[in-house]
């Protein structure tokens, strides 16, 4: 028998009952606490683990691809907060307490795997990332030295790599963000840095009026990048667009000119590939020109188009990307790779990054150390603490390998040009624009609108048509789908398709549902 004096063992008791009995031989007391032996009950914890992972496969996983199932169950605020046992108290609540409480979180959150989830720029569920992320989960890594994380910062080297490749740079550096919006950050902050390197030492006195051009069409993350760094939302100029929301490359050197001369010091043009609402790519090759002539640094936001790469038949979408000098890029997004996975890739091979950002922390880089310290890859982050979100994506693609992902990009632009065709046909339904990725804008019009001549009162009853099919919709649990108004138009429908798990019927099924919720208005 084991005879460790400083832990527990079960002893039979009365009416074959187990108690669990703590011997104290040699305790040691610190602070009125007995530091002898784990206090963690690891059985329990272990068997908590295995029901709580059995929950979700059987309430998530099993259920994602299920039509019959709702995409959410809703509550308002007020209900939700009586249905839900959010109280936190004094003492800990039993296991079948907190397993009850998970079946309630699943069932009342929205279902973002399931096939009629079209509401976000994320959809579906992808079965290797979700392996990636229990793993990951887990393991509980912070990937910033190699001595702490040695497996996530070779896996996050070789995809960099791997994103380098694709968008047609022969080297360069990169490095995995909390968000697009961060990545936008970064980028904006490297240009500037780039621009007067001692920023970084001497902050922002004597700096000259620093000026970043963007679309009209851009991502609201850069005006909070330009408030959050101190360069100011007035400083901000956004570059007017074509009727599909590309860049107008004549109206960007236009606008460089007069930041010129007002004196100002423009630095940075933020192009998008893959607008947020329409889904519009800025002309690359010509805004390259422009930066190139200017001396301007050119970062694209492809992080809702930057997957169109992969695809053969698609990356024309993007041509002239290789001469950005900075990209972000989302492969949580078309690719599925689960939220949240975001690279910032950049050409510069000459450290840039770590320049910019590093502060040289001695109890984490230190240079004495016993393997090759240029993997301890986390100084050119502004985090310390950072997830291995690298290793999502990579085990997507090692399962489905490149062919696969394509395969993935093509199939869900096949699907957007399917449901573009269908709204053609329909009566009711009416296209903002043709698409050039798998941003759906339409209008459906009710039948008591059909017979109105477009002026500002059939505009006026059209702009309540989404917002009431959206609430109907979501009140159903039969579907979710966004809407907004843009640009001077009103509210419309934004359709996106993303997840392998749609199908033909989903687009007919939509558009039927649409219908059957908006008729009677």
């Amino acid at each position: 028998m084991n005879s460790d004096p400083d832990r527990e063992y079960p002893v039979d008791g009365d009416g074959g009952q187990q108690e669990m009995v703590l011997t104290r031989k040699n305790a040691v007391l610190v602070d009125g606490v007995i530091l002898n032996g784990p206090t963690t009950d690891a059985k329990a914890g272990e068997k908590f683990v295995e029901e709580a992972c059995r929950l979700i496969m059987e309430e998530v996983v099993l259920k994602a691809t299920d039509i019959n199932e709702k995409v959410c169950e809703w509550r308002s605020p007020e209900q939700l907060k009586q249905l839900l046992d959010l109280e936190m108290r004094d003492t800990g609540e039993p296991h079948h307490r907190l397993l009850e409480l998970c079946q309630d979180v699943i069932r009342y959150s929205v279902k973002t795997n399931h096939p009629r989830f079209f509401n976000q720029l994320y959809a579906g569920l992808d079965y290797y990332s979700l392996v990636a992320r229990f793993m990951t989960e887990a393991l509980n890594p912070s990937v910033y030295t190699y001595e702490v994380s040695p497996v996530f910062l070779l896996v996050e080297e070789a995809v960099l790599k791997k994103m380098i490749e694709f968008i047609g740079w022969k080297e360069g550096d990169g490095i995995f963000n909390p968000g697009g919006s961060v990545s936008n950050m970064y980028a904006m902050n490297l240009a500037r840095y780039k621009y007067c390197p001692d920023i970084k030492e001497k902050g922002l006195s004597g700096l000259p009026r620093l000026i970043l051009f963007t679309s009209a069409e851009c991502h609201y993350s850069m005006k909070k990048a330009a408030s959050f760094l101190g360069i100011g939302t007035e400083n901000v100029r956004f570059v007017e667009t074509d009727a599909r929301g590309k860049m107008i490359p004549e109206e960007l050197e236009k606008q460089i000119g007069q930041a010129r001369t007002e004196g100002a010091a423009p630095f940075l043009v933020c192009a998008t590939s893959g607008t947020t609402v329409l889904g519009a790519f800025d002309p690359l090759e010509e805004i390259a020109d422009i930066c190139e002539r200017h001396g301007l640094w050119l970062h694209v936001d492809a992080s809702w188009g930057g997957s169109a790469l992969l695809s053969r038949k698609h990356r024309r979408l993007l041509q002239g990307i290789h001469r950005a000098d900075s990209v972000a890029w989302n492969p949580h997004k078309m690719l599925m790779a689960g939220i949240q996975c975001c690279a910032l890739l950049v050409k510069d091979k000459s450290d840039l990054l770590k320049k910019c950002y590093s502060a040289k922390a001695s109890y984490l880089f230190q240079q004495d150390k016993f393997y090759d310290v240029s993997y301890d890859t986390g100084d050119k982050s502004i985090q310390c603490s950072r997830r291995a979100d690298a290793f999502k994506f990579w085990m997507t693609w090692k399962a489905l390998g490149t062919l696969g992902l394509e395969e993935r990009v093509n199939r869900a632009l096949a699907l957007s040009r399917y449901l573009v065709e269908e709204i053609k046909k329909r009566a009711g339904f009416k296209l903002l624009m043709e698409p050039e990725y798998a941003n759906i804008c339409f209008w459906y019009i009710p039948p008591s609108l059909r017979v109105m001549k477009e002026g500002p009162e059939f505009w006026e009853k059209l702009n309540l048509v989404a917002p009431t099919i959206k609430e109907r919709m979501m009140k159903k649990g039969s579907v979710m789908l966004g809407y907004q108004p843009h640009r001077g138009k009103v509210n419309f429908f934004r359709q996106v398709v993303i997840s392998p798990q749609v199908s033909r019927e989903d687009m007919d099924f939509l558009l039927d549902e649409i219908d059957l919720l908006g008729r009677d208005m």
